[in-house]
């Protein structure tokens, strides 16, 4: 009776090992922990494709050149052309340091998931470390061993549900390590990648704006070449004064249209915008010198008396530009003489307007007040070099800035 007992213990003993052994060689990953990396991965994977992206998304410099020459004989559709390039241009420069932006803020998180993810790692390791001391300080028999000297069938599967649990135990703690590994790994590769991302935003942005320059500097040499050529002198000075002519069409009927709301505004007893007089804030941040003055001048490139309706400030490319007054904006946007312009209503038929800019800030419609940011310095419209236009109109005709702003 005694030798069947052992017998049946010994097989239910080997198969308990089975069943141990299976459990061991099973792959007891917790879905948590596996669903973090598969993230991991994918976020890996976008990475990978917004550097390529990045990589790709440059503007083609000669491209853009080819382009223009077909525009070469035509001054007006050459400058519209060439500024929408820059517009282009810059606009990609805002994205890409909006993207900087983000990427450093990415960057800052990932390096807080790596060092979180290293101290688990060393926790990790610190508590396998621990179970082995035990192990190799206790003396921890053979699970066989354990099993057989079990006293009864009871006892012996007790025994055997122990073992099970303590190899369970022992093997998630492997299982553990080897996914926080995999994990750390995983971060590493990511914030070296988005280092790589910031990098390469950064190295585009320098491209970009060497792109605008070399862009504005050709429209610069094209502008003066075309007005001082003496084959096309007839033709430019005639042309400029369609397009001056144009320019002052379209503010005129900006002021008739406003006169009309202002009358109907009236008429219904509402509230009308006045200028109550006081001194304008000067438009600009900064400006190196007056590159033009108010009033009847020699046009610098076609060598013809003309009169100049505001005064240039000669400032660099993005120098902020400000509402000299409160007012409404009922002008915001592109000619190709004025380039980008913002005009606005001062009441009592008094208007500024500043031309040339870079980049708008302001829409028509926008109430304003004095000193507020409205635009950016630019060369964009009929301009051979970054400045600020500044125009005042009084009663529908353009008066000397100077009376309302101190320099």
């Amino acid at each position: 009776m005694k030798k069947q007992f052992l017998c049946i213990c010994l097989v239910l003993c080997l198969a308990a090992c089975m069943r141990i052994t299976a459990v061991a060689a099973g792959t007891n990953t917790s879905p948590v922990t596996s669903d973090i990396i598969r993230e991991k991965e994918e976020q890996i994977k976008q990475a990978q494709e917004e550097k390529e992206a990045l990589q790709n998304g440059l503007t083609n410099l000669q491209t853009i050149k080819k382009e223009l020459e077909t525009k070469r004989a035509n001054l007006k559709e050459y400058v519209a052309q060439l500024d929408s390039s820059l517009m282009e241009i810059e606009q990609n420069i805002i994205e890409l340091n909006q993207q900087i932006a983000a990427k450093e803020e990415e960057i800052k998180q990932n390096e807080a998931e790596l060092e979180e993810a290293l101290e688990r790692e060393e926790n990790q390791k610190e508590s396998m470390i621990a179970r082995i001391r035990f192990v190799y300080e206790t003396g921890t028999p053979q699970f066989v061993d354990l099993l057989l000297k079990a006293s009864n069938f009871g006892d012996f599967l007790n025994k055997a549900d122990y073992v099970e649990k303590v190899v369970a135990y022992d093997r998630k703690l492997w299982q553990d390590y080897k996914e926080i590994r995999e994990y750390v790994e995983l971060c590493r590769d990511e914030l070296e990648l988005e280092k790589q991302i910031l990098d390469q935003a950064k190295y585009n942005v320098e491209l970009e704006q060497q792109n605008l320059e070399d862009l504005i500097d050709q429209k610069s040499r094209d502008i003066v070449s075309y007005e001082t050529d003496i084959n096309n002198k007839a033709n430019a000075i005639k042309e400029y004064e369609a397009e001056i002519k144009a320019q002052e069409e379209e503010i005129a009927a900006l002021e008739a249209a406003i006169a009309e709301e202002k009358k109907r505004i009236i008429a219904s007893n509402g509230k009308v915008l006045t200028y109550d007089g006081g001194m304008f804030k000067f438009p600009l941040a900064s400006y190196t010198r007056i590159s033009d003055e108010y009033g009847m001048r020699i046009h610098p490139t076609l060598g013809v008396e003309q009169f100049h309706n505001g005064v240039d400030f000669a400032s660099p490319k993005g120098t902020a530009i400000y509402a000299a007054y409160d007012g409404v904006v009922v002008a915001a946007t592109y000619s190709g003489t004025m380039g980008n312009y913002v005009m606005i209503d001062h009441g009592d038929g008094l208007y500024t307007i500043y031309m040339h800019a870079s980049a708008l800030y302001v829409e028509k419609d926008d109430i304003v007040v004095r000193g507020e940011t409205i635009a950016a310095v630019g060369s964009t419209g009929r301009s051979t070099g970054n400045h600020l236009h500044f125009s005042v109109r009084l009663n529908g005709e353009y008066t000397s800035p100077w009376n309302y702003l101190k320099e």
